[in-house]
């Protein structure tokens, strides 16, 4: 019984023990980290984290397999007819687990298309090309500002 015991503590005491990873220590200088982080990559780990891929063919797994460093919402790709927010927060997190749960956990960047608003996006505000703000004369860059800020 007293050496199953020991063996209980020094397993536990092994696997309580945190790994540090100057890479995801944010009081690190970034040059350090961007260089502890290349020095554990492969070169399978640096190929996916230069890919971009379409929303339409990424998934949890995918992500995870080949270790992809971006997904794009281009050209009207949306996760379903008029998708609501929860569903874009649900389909981006899902995506994001993937990242996360690579040997390096880093996180995958998720881009849309979206110059004018979140068009992609149903019941999304749309605002005109800058250069037709422009012309308004800051009589709706003001509204505008507000808006994306999120200020009321």
């Amino acid at each position: 019984m007293k050496n199953l015991l020991i063996i209980v503590i020094c397993f536990w005491s092994s696997t309580t023990e945190a790994i540090y990873l100057l890479y995801k220590d944010p009081k690190q200088p970034i040059g350090d980290r961007i260089k502890d982080l290349m020095s554990r990559m492969t070169l399978e780990e640096k190929i996916g984290q230069m890919t971009q891929i379409d929303r339409s063919v990424a998934s949890n797994e995918i992500i995870n397999k080949y270790k992809i460093g971006s997904v794009l919402s281009g050209g009207g790709s949306v996760p379903g007819k008029q998708a609501s927010p929860f569903t874009w927060i649900d389909m981006v997190n899902d995506f994001q687990k993937g990242a996360l749960s690579t040997r390096l956990g880093i996180p995958m960047i998720y881009g849309i298309d979206a110059v004018h608003g979140h068009s992609s996006v149903y019941k999304a505000t749309i605002f005109p090309h800058n250069i037709g703000l422009g012309v308004t004369r800051q009589v709706l860059i003001a509204n505008v500002a507000k808006c994306t800020a999120c200020i009321t």
